[in-house]
């Protein structure tokens, strides 16, 4: 994602519909705003319960200023589900030429910085992964929710660079996955995001 990676607070994600046109062209021309893709995501299926109105294409953009983004998605005004994704910190970072996939996780339980530390080191091995981040996940809607998803403390996002398939983004990121597993730590699937188009 280049040089300016560390800026980038998190990601935010809302369905790609007519109705999200204009927003998308206001974080066009806005710097909070760093990078904007169109995507497919794929969804996890323990975790379908808790994100009812869910899309297969999506508008993924990295941001700089929470609150902004929160503003921008909240004068939407809609029932539709939008993700946000705030990155703690990084478990490493190192620059890479094309995001590809991005592959979040979550644990079911809470780790000590021991244990996330071994989990980078096996992450790390897997050189097309750009970036690996603890991060939380928030769900905007304004629909009244029937199921919180009680995991969303619990988050690891990995971006991944390259120019193969998404199938073959997937079997990478789960050869990662098992060899976390193989240190003790479950990483769950929450959802991925396939990257067809850059639009910024």
């Amino acid at each position: 994602m280049g040089a300016a990676v560390g800026a980038v607070l998190g990601y935010v994600c809302t369905p790609h519909e007519k109705k999200y046109g204009s927003l998308i062209d206001q974080w066009r021309q806005n710097s909070n705003i760093f990078e904007i893709y169109f995507v497919t995501a794929t969804f996890s299926d323990e975790t379908l319960p808790y994100f009812p109105k869910r899309a297969y294409h999506y508008i993924l953009a990295s941001f700089t200023d929470m609150q902004i983004v929160l503003e921008d998605i909240r004068k939407q005004n809609t029932d539709s589900l939008s993700f946000m994704f705030t990155l703690d910190s990084a478990l490493f970072e190192r620059c890479g030429k094309k995001l590809n996939y991005i592959s979040i996780y979550f644990t079911k339980y809470s780790y000590s910085g021991m244990e996330m530390s071994d989990v980078a080191d096996v992450i790390i091995k897997s050189e097309r992964v750009q970036r690996a981040s603890l991060a939380n996940i928030r769900i905007l809607t304004t629909e009244q929710l029937k199921f919180i998803f009680p995991y969303s403390k619990n988050v690891i996002l990995l971006e991944v660079e390259g120019e193969k398939t998404h199938q073959s983004d997937k079997r990478y990121c789960e050869r990662t996955r098992r060899d976390v597993a193989r240190k003790g730590i479950s990483l769950n699937n929450l959802m991925s995001f396939s990257i067809l188009e850059k639009l910024k």
